[in-house]
């Protein structure tokens, strides 16, 4: 059986090696679920996928991730140039490479990265920066860094999501936003490693440095809040306090470890008060991974007057404004910002894939239910009323135009509302996603 096993294998890797050496320098044609305009279904269309130029990689999309910031783009609530295609967590096979590529080759397993590395900016040098000035985060382009586009529909241009767009059967990115991670590791189950986990642990980790005995507090049990509590747990928190408006999500996040359960909705007061009361003092961190603005200062004015840390992870909508009264932080409150878990993304990574396979971690709780890729619009549905995660498994035969079309999709629940992993397969590729 071992034999017989590596034979296929190495009979499906070299199918995979001949399948790029066919497309390589060539424009691909393939599908992607592309956005038109705010306020409107997804239309899964057949876009160009132009090949990489230098210092870029075009990847093979396996497994995509659809958090909440993708929904508040639809709703118009976070600006982006339109149209294009959404997604920025992902994981895939690198297809081809550009001039100059180095660090990946084609058929290397990677993970997609909404924040760059580029590893010669200040904020790459400094120990603890990760914020890379070659980002396309905070004031959204939508294009290369050479300011052109590598796809195109119907004729027109179709823009990127941060440099990244998984959302389709293939992508074109900067070497610096690609990490290569370990060949055996499940593109399926690893692809929430590209930002969801790292999200969540490092702002518990790396941000907050949540300590043993220590009381915490988690606004938004979707996947983020998620891994902030399995986090929390691991670092020896007392006290963990779960806060969403969903409570389908409660019986799930007790599992991971919170030990106490709170919907603003059913409260008399607000929020922070019943958990300063529950506490007596306030706790020690709080983390808000949802995105709104009155949650951030909920999530302050919960912690400990003279020493509590509050940590904001989720994306607020385009133009907000934070107010509170700066006596919250005079008596010695801290209030900090977290990206991708202060993580320096090509570099530490890919370490937490390894700790994956090496079962150091493990992320699978974060990923239960499915539905098909046709049905990504309705994935965007469930976001109102998600309960817990998702997974979908759908085979799709070719279309009358050969193009490959064979998909899985996998959901997990992300921020507040949810997350969607998005498996784009072919025949050609079931063993290498699926067999290892």
């Amino acid at each position: 059986m071992e034999e017989s096993s590596l034979l296929n294998k190495t009979s499906t890797q070299m199918e995979q090696a001949n399948l790029f050496r066919e497309t390589a320098g060539k424009v691909i044609t393939c599908r992607a679920a592309i956005a038109w305009t705010t306020n409107a279904p997804l239309s899964i269309e057949k876009i160009e996928v132009d090949p990489p130029k230098a210092g870029e990689v075009r990847i093979k999309i396996i497994a995509a991730g659809l958090c909440g910031s993708d929904k508040h783009i639809l709703e118009g609530k976070n600006k982006v140039p339109f149209p294009l295609i959404l997604g920025h967590e992902g994981a895939g096979v690198v297809e081809s490479i550009g001039e100059g590529v180095t660090s990946v080759k084609p058929g290397d397993k990677v993970l997609t990265f909404p924040l760059p590395e580029c590893r010669e900016c200040r904020f790459c040098l400094h120990p603890k920066g990760n914020f890379c000035v070659k980002e396309d985060i905070l004031s959204p382009t939508g294009l290369m860094l050479d300011g052109t586009s590598r796809f195109t529909c119907r004729g027109r241009k179709i823009y990127n999501l941060y440099g990244t767009s998984t959302f389709t059967e293939y992508t074109v990115m900067h070497e610096i936003a690609v990490g290569k991670i370990d060949a055996a590791a499940p593109l399926e189950k690893v692809c929430i490693l590209s930002c969801a986990v790292p999200t969540g642990f490092g702002a518990v980790f790396n941000t907050a440095k949540v300590t043993p005995g220590s009381t915490c507090v988690v606004f938004g049990l979707g996947g983020i809040g998620s891994a902030i509590v399995m986090a929390c747990k691991a670092s020896g928190a007392s006290r963990i306090i779960g806060v969403d408006i969903n409570e389908k999500k409660f019986p799930r996040a007790r599992a991971l470890g919170v030990t106490d359960c709170l919907n603003p909705e059913n409260l008399n007061r607000p929020v922070q008060e019943v958990v300063v009361e529950m506490t007596g003092v306030g706790v020690d961190f709080a983390f808000e991974a949802i995105g709104y603005t009155n949650t951030m200062v909920a999530a302050l004015e919960s912690c400990h007057a003279s020493y509590g840390v509050c940590v904001v992870i989720g994306i607020a909508p385009s133009n907000s404004h934070l107010f509170f009264d700066p006596m919250l932080i005079l008596t010695g409150r801290t209030l900090k910002g977290d990206i991708m878990g202060e993580y320096k993304t090509r570099d530490s990574i890919p370490k937490l894939v390894t700790d994956y396979l090496q079962k150091k971690i493990n992320t699978d709780p974060l990923i239960t239910h499915s539905l098909p890729f046709e049905k990504i619009n309705e994935a965007f549905a469930l976001f109102q009323d998600v309960h817990g995660n998702w997974i979908v498994q759908n085979q799709i035969p070719d279309d009358e135009d050969g193009v490959q079309a064979s998909t899985e999709m996998f959901l997990h629940a992300f921020h507040l509302l949810g997350d969607l992993l998005v498996i784009d397969k072919d025949q050609n590729w079931k063993e290498c996603t699926s067999g290892i």
